[in-house]
C-alpha cells in the first residue's frame, strides 16, 4: 500500500510510525516538514488524487491537521488516540487519512492504533456505504 505521510514537526512519534509501516511493507513517502495546514492539504491531496492509498498525519494534537484535511473533496480524516476509534472511523466512515498526536501518542498505542486502522476495512453495510456517499455529496466530491 502507498502511504503519505506528513507532520508539522519532527520527533519519535513520526519516525516510529514510518518504520512500522516500512517494517509492515508499505510504500511510504514522507512529505518535508512544514505548517499544520500545508503538510495536511498536501497529504489529503495526495490521497484523494489516488496518488496514495492512504495519508498519515501529525501535529502537536492531531485536530489541526484533521481539520485542513477534510477540506480537501475526496479526502475523510480522522483523529484517532485509541485503537477503536481507529478502526471504526475504517470502517463506518471509510477514512483514508489517519491523523495522530505528536504529543499524546506513545510507541505502544501507536502500534495498537496502526493494528485496528489496518484491520479496520470498510463497511459494506449499505447504511455505512450510504453515509459515506452523504459526505461525498456535502463535500462536492461526487
Amino acid at each position: 500500500m502507498r502511504i503519505v505521510v506528513g507532520a508539522d514537526d519532527e520527533g519519535p512519534v513520526v519516525e516510529t510510525v514510518v518504520d512500522e509501516l516500512r517494517s509492515r511493507g508499505h510504500e511510504v513517502t514522507v512529505f518535508e516538514r512544514e505548517e499544520w495546514p500545508r503538510v495536511a492539504a498536501r497529504v489529503a491531496r495526495a490521497v484523494a488524487a489516488g496518488e496514495a492509498d492512504q495519508g498519515m498525519l501529525f501535529c502537536w494534537t492531531g485536530t489541526g491537521t484533521s481539520m485542513a484535511a477534510n477540506k480537501v473533496p475526496g479526502a475523510r480524516a480522522a483523529l484517532a488516540w485509541e485503537p477503536w476509534i481507529a478502526r471504526g472511523a475504517r470502517k463506518w466512515n471509510d477514512a483514508n487519512v489517519l491523523a495522530l498526536s505528536l504529543r499524546l501518542t506513545s510507541p505502544a498505542e501507536l502500534e495498537e492504533i496502526l493494528d485496528a486502522w489496518f484491520a479496520g476495512a470498510s463497511s459494506e453495510d449499505r447504511g455505512d456505504l450510504d453515509n459515506v456517499a452523504h459526505v461525498q455529496e456535502i463535500e462536492g466530491s461526487r
